[in-house]
């Protein structure tokens, strides 16, 4: 079967939630998904899951994608993915990336988030990870 052919680009939250100030790798990859042809909104440095959910919504993204690095991981994510559902909006895939140990990925996509990626993946899998499930989980 081959993927649907979406009518409009897959909008895309990328953010830098908590007190890391390191935003090099949230940068390149907003890069990267613009290139791809998404619309990317980049919230910059020290968001709250608040006001990464609220942006969410209010940009009606498809995807919001989550860089940490300050190991805060185990309550940013869950923290973000019940402030969408508690705003309706179970659909939004919540991924992202950081340092990540795998069985905390284990614990996190068994919470519902989705693919997680760690320093130095290519940007081309993360374009190919949305891209699939866009195709997969959107009205074309």
């Amino acid at each position: 079967m081959s993927p649907r052919t979406l009518s409009r680009p897959i909008r895309v939250l990328v953010a830098k939630p908590g007190l890391d100030g390191h935003d090099r790798g949230a940068k390149v990859v907003a890069a990267a998904l613009r290139d791809a042809g998404m619309e990317v909104v980049y919230t910059g440095l020290h968001q709250t899951p608040e006001m990464i959910a609220t942006a969410a919504v209010q940009e009606d993204v498809d995807v919001v994608g989550l860089s940490i690095l300050s190991g805060a991981h185990m309550t940013l994510f869950p923290r973000v993915l019940q402030l969408l559902a508690d705003m309706g909006r179970n659909d939004i895939l919540l991924t992202g990336g950081g340092i990540i140990p795998p069985e905390d990925i284990d614990v996190l996509q068994a919470k519902g988030v989705g693919k997680l990626f760690g320093p130095g993946t290519p940007t081309s899998e993360l374009v190919q990870y949305i891209t699939t499930w866009a195709a997969a989980n959107l009205d074309g």
